[in-house]
């Protein structure tokens, strides 16, 4: 009976998170496969080590598992900052906004251009920087997540931008 109340209180905490774990695993694989395949295991490790949580920020100790399972599989299974090509059927998301096709075309290529610059970024950089801009998590957060000090945080962070803006800039049809 207590396996059944250890799932049932693993599910209302971790399950939430889904989305969360998905998308790092996503960001860092850089394939959708690869991460549904990374946030499963996840899960199976969160769930295994659930009895051994010992409380905080569920997000962040969940996310700390999904990074180290990332970076186990993509050592075993790819060479170090292998490039995976971008593929428009992958990366790309349906436009759902303004009826003006003009703005439409405008819009995907912006989002392509943005997609292919962070994909382009080192993992390092790539990773502070979905943490903190698409996940959202403080610098603190993303310190434990990614077992660094503040400091290494807020430099890389400061790099990726950096990286981001200039390979932004450097896209055709950008001007300076």
């Amino acid at each position: 009976m207590q396996g059944t109340a250890t799932r049932e209180r693993f599910e209302q905490a971790v399950l939430p998170h889904l989305d969360a774990a998905y998308s790092l695993a996503r960001w860092l694989t850089r394939n959708d496969q690869d991460a549904q395949d990374v946030t499963q295991e996840s899960f199976l490790r969160a769930f295994r080590f659930f009895d051994g949580y010992q409380g905080g920020n569920m997000r962040a100790w969940l996310l700390t598992i999904v990074r180290n399972t990332c970076y186990t599989w993509l050592h075993q299974n790819r060479p170090p900052e292998s490039a995976v090509e971008f593929d428009e059927e992958i990366h790309s998301e349906e436009f759902s906004g303004s009826a003006d096709p003009e703005l439409q075309v405008l819009a995907n290529a912006d989002k392509a251009t943005l997609q292919r610059a962070l994909e382009e970024l080192p993992e390092m950089f790539r990773e502070v920087l979905v943490l903190r801009e698409i996940e959202g998590m403080s610098y603190k957060e993303i310190a434990d997540v990614a077992s660094v000090s503040i400091g290494t945080v807020m430099s890389r962070l400061a790099r990726a931008r950096t990286r981001l803006r200039e390979a932004l800039l450097a896209a055709p049809g950008k001007e300076l």
